[in-house]
C-alpha cells in the first residue's frame, strides 16, 4: 500500500512510490576500475504542491565485513512526472556532471535515459546513462547502466534498497 500525502501535487503521484528514505547495499562494477561493494542512501521528497519530487543519494565503498570505508557518489535532483507517464529527472553531481533524464513510469516501476549530459573541463569522460527502478516486495531495486570512458552502455551498478523512513511530510 502506497500512502499518497494529502498536499502532494496531483502530477506527482505516480512517483508516489518513491517517498521516504532508503537505504541498502549494491554492487558495481566497469572495465576501467575494479568490482565494488557500496552502501547507499537515498531520500526522494517533495515541496507541498509542487508537480515534483526532491532527490539525494549517497554512496559509500563498504568493506568485506560491510563496513563503511570511504564515501563515493554523491547526486542531488529533481523527478517530474507528467499526466502521459512520462518523467524527466534533472541530476547534478559535485564531480562536475550535470543530466537530463527522460522516462517512463508505469506503476511502481521507471525506466529512463540520458537525453543531456554536460560536464565541465575536469570531469570524467560520461557519454550516456539508463536507469531502471523497481519496488519489489516493499524494496527498491534498481540498475544503472552507463557508457563513459570510450567504452559503451554498459552494466555499472545495481542496488537494493530498504525503506528507512517513510516521513512523507513536505519540506
Amino acid at each position: 500500500m502506497i500512502e499518497i500525502p494529502d498536499d502532494l501535487h496531483f502530477d506527482a503521484v505516480p512517483l508516489a512510490f518513491l517517498l521516504g528514505t532508503w537505504e541498502g547495499a549494491g554492487v558495481g562494477d566497469y572495465p576501467t576500475i575494479e568490482a565494488f561493494r557500496f552502501g547507499q542512501q537515498v531520500t526522494f521528497g517533495y515541496i507541498a504542491n509542487k508537480p515534483f519530487l526532491t532527490y539525494t543519494s549517497r554512496t559509500w565503498l563498504l568493506d568485506d565485513a560491510g563496513e563503511r570505508v570511504r564515501p563515493l557518489a554523491t547526486e542531488t535532483g529533481f523527478w517530474r512526472s507528467k499526466p502521459d507517464g512520462s518523467i524527466d529527472v534533472t541530476l547534478a553531481h559535485p564531480t562536475g556532471i550535470v543530466e537530463i533524464w527522460l522516462g517512463k513510469v508505469d506503476g511502481p516501476r521507471l525506466e529512463m535515459r540520458t537525453d543531456v549530459v554536460a560536464r565541465t573541463e575536469d570531469a570524467k569522460e560520461y557519454t550516456a546513462g539508463h536507469r531502471l527502478y523497481g519496488l519489489v516486495k516493499g524494496e527498491l531495486m534498481y540498475a544503472y547502466d552507463m557508457a563513459a570512458m570510450g567504452r559503451p552502455l554498459q552494466a555499472h551498478v545495481s542496488a537494493q534498497l530498504k525503506r528507512v523512513d517513510a516521513d512523507l511530510a513536505a519540506e
